[in-house]
């Protein structure tokens, strides 16, 4: 069964002339390989841009979701003490009544 080269079969061939190995590597492999090498790290630098601009709106919305948190007490807070202000008027109200 014939199996197709890749990059890193052995692509050796004896120089006639000298008598040494010599390695034949294709430049359309190289480049090929050099394009996809290039892609791969284009495209791992996007992704740490876009993970840090995600990180940094993680950021921004905990802060936010924390303020309103806060925000979200302090009007409890202000309704609990209205309301014990509203209840003691009230039994005021009864006591002038009687």
């Amino acid at each position: 069964m014939d199996r197709k080269k890749t990059l890193f079969d052995d692509n050796q061939f004896i120089d006639r002339a000298t008598g040494v190995k010599k390695e034949v590597m294709p430049l359309e492999k190289l480049k090929s390989l050099e394009d996809k090498i290039t892609t791969a790290i284009e495209r791992v630098k996007t992704l740490k841009d876009e993970k840090a601009l995600l990180e940094r709106k993680i950021r921004e919305l905990e802060g936010l979701l924390n303020e309103k948190n806060q925000e979200i007490e302090q009007l409890m807070s202000e309704k609990n003490l209205i309301k014990n202000q509203i209840e003691g008027l009230l039994n005021e109200l009864e006591t002038i009544e009687l």
